[in-house]
């Protein structure tokens, strides 16, 4: 291609001419920007017809449903970047219809799927997507308490739900598993590994999350649609049901003594906001915006994304991290009306965390500036940000154990390269290392999700989808932490997906999650929508091949949450 002009560039793909507008932005803005021509805005350029479209009606509709289901929960919905870098209109057509191309297919060492190679988008939708950042990003629609209130459905009324667990299920030992493409969750019997039901819910549900009483299951897609399920029913099922928005990823409930199940908080990615509802019915009770200043350079910020959201064990607090002013919000939801807000600014750009093993400290990712920040939950203060060692630091809720030298420890890997990186977290104890990195190793390489352990296991293990070796994404490395003293630890591969027997495609190894007991640890082996997936369960004392759960049903299974696990904050 040839080199970008200073307003604006053409060429011609698959027979279909492209054209890229001045930087003024021509269609910015606009949902109907597809229907746009050359002549309809006006515009002449030499070799190309006035009726020759940037995108199809059909491809435009085609580009902004992938960009929202892969591409928004990094780059953002307005494309100003985070964990991703930033797709403006000024630096994609500085790059180039071909640099964009390869770059989708591809992948990079840094985080970014190889969407192409893995069989994930087409050639055509390759094409689509590269045509479809070269143009301005449309401008979604607010969604406040109006819009919300038009979404929210009560299906069973508390009144006629029942008054004691109507089933024989143990339900602390049940997993939510998130089937990705389908828009819905399974839960699983870690028992007996058989599914006990199906649930339709948001597209993509991000996570689960368990009220303080262990009854109700709330999860929340990516596209802001929040389902209450009600695990005493005899079959559970969805009993309330919202939408806080058009794209988002976190939920949770109160948990401080005195207001067990009685509130529930959904963040949105957008609109850049948060809703506090009523914890029995999901009734919206307070919408508030989270769009303002960053903490570092003070300018204002249009799209202040909420990343992750905790509840407290010492007040009764929410604590909302906010991705793009790198603030953690301490929400007191003790007088909903009067609402409080602790602000503390901490680091950009806010992902994922979770709590050190006293449940006083929350870890969070800050992965574009490759820094963890540390908050101390009962003075409501930052107690430090910390420089991981890594590239984009990705923990989840992060690991916890102790360390055979620096004692208690709190783990993350990375998007961006293999390192896994260990932070102190015991002040009393061992005062010098608490709050700094005490060790870093390597693990897969290639990019990892998901770390994990448990208070009963031995192993850490991490994951590592974003590889784009086939063997290396479909595996696991653990670590036995007793032996985590050594400047560079051994750790052992399992091929999880080699033992799911599947035959096609480039199945990925994602997010290990305990059982209640700790013995024995489930990896989703998480294919394309077209092929089969599988859920692989390891026994985690002899690291052996335990149950392979196959299902038709199980299409493209990526987050699993046990019960007792996610209420109780283990990890």
């Amino acid at each position: 291609m040839k080199p970008l002009t200073k307003f604006w560039k053409t060429t011609l793909i698959a027979g279909t001419a492209l054209a890229v507008f001045p930087l003024s932005g021509a269609i910015a803005g606009d949902y109907k920007t597809a229907d746009n021509t050359l002549g309809k805005l006006g515009l002449t350029i030499d070799g190309m017809k006035t009726n020759d479209p940037i995108l199809t009606t059909e491809e435009f509709k085609t580009g902004k449903d992938i960009f929202f289901q892969r591409c928004a929960g990094c780059h953002g919905v307005l494309r100003k970047g985070a964990t991703g870098k930033a797709l403006t209109v000024d630096i994609t057509r500085e790059l180039g219809y071909d640099y964009l191309q390869a770059f989708i297919t591809y992948g990079s060492p840094a985080g970014m799927p190889n969407w192409g190679t893995s069989g994930e988008l087409t050639d055509a939708e390759i094409s689509i997507m590269a045509r479809y950042i070269m143009t301005d990003p449309p401008q979604p629609p607010e969604f406040g308490m109006p819009e919300i209130m038009k979404t929210w459905r009560v299906l069973v009324a508390p009144k006629d739900r029942p008054t004691k667990k109507m089933n024989n299920l143990d339900i602390d030992n049940i997993f939510s598993v998130t089937l990705r493409d389908t828009g819905e969750v399974a839960l699983i019997d870690g028992d007996s590994y058989k599914i006990v039901t199906i649930i339709k819910t948001g597209y993509a549900v991000h996570i689960s999350r368990i009220s303080a009483s262990g009854r109700y299951l709330y999860v929340i897609g990516r596209d802001a649609k929040v389902d209450m399920i009600d695990l005493w029913m005899k079959v559970p099922r969805t009993v309330a049901e919202v939408k806080i928005g058009t794209e988002a990823r976190s939920v949770e409930t109160s948990k401080f003594p005195g207001y067990e199940d009685k509130y529930a908080i959904a963040g949105a990615y957008w609109p850049p906001q948060y809703v506090i509802m009523d914890g029995d019915t999901l009734k919206p009770i307070k919408v508030e915006s989270t769009r303002g200043m960053t903490e570092d350079t003070q300018v204002y910020h249009p799209e202040p994304r909420v990343a992750s959201i905790v509840a407290s064990h010492f007040k009764p607090e929410f604590i909302v991290s906010v991705k793009e002013t790198g603030k953690v919000l301490m929400i007191d939801y003790s007088d909903i009306k009067n609402l409080k807000v602790t602000e503390i600014p901490a680091e950009r750009f806010l992902h994922d965390g979770g709590f050190d093993s006293t449940g006083r400290y929350f870890l969070v990712a800050a992965n574009a500036r490759n820094k963890v920040a540390i908050i101390d939950t009962k003075t409501d203060k930052l107690v430090k940000v910390v420089e991981t060692g890594g590239v984009k630091p990705h923990p989840g809720r992060g690991a916890n154990f102790i360390h055979p030298v620096y004692g208690q420890v709190w783990a993350t890997s990375h998007l961006g390269d293999e390192t896994i990186s260990l932070i102190g977290t015991d002040p009393v104890k061992h005062p010098d290392q608490a709050w700094n990195v005490v060790q870093t190793f390597e693990g897969l390489g290639g990019g990892a999700l998901f770390i994990k352990t448990n208070p009963n296991s031995d192993h850490l293990y991490v994951d590592a989808p974003l590889n784009p070796d086939a063997d290396l994404s479909g595996s696991v490395a653990v670590f036995d932490i007793s032996k985590l003293g050594k400047d560079e630890p051994e750790f052992k591969i399992l091929p999880i997906a080699k033992w799911a027997k599947i035959k096609k495609g480039q199945p990925r190894v994602v997010q290990g999650e305990f059982n209640k007991a700790g013995d024995e640890i489930w990896f989703s082996v998480w294919n394309s929508k077209d092929k089969d997936s599988a859920i692989v369960v390891v026994d985690d004392k002899t690291l052996k091949l335990k149950h392979v759960i196959k299902d038709p049903r199980l299409v493209t299974p990526t987050g699993k949450f046990n019960v007792y696990n996610t209420r109780n904050d283990v990890y």
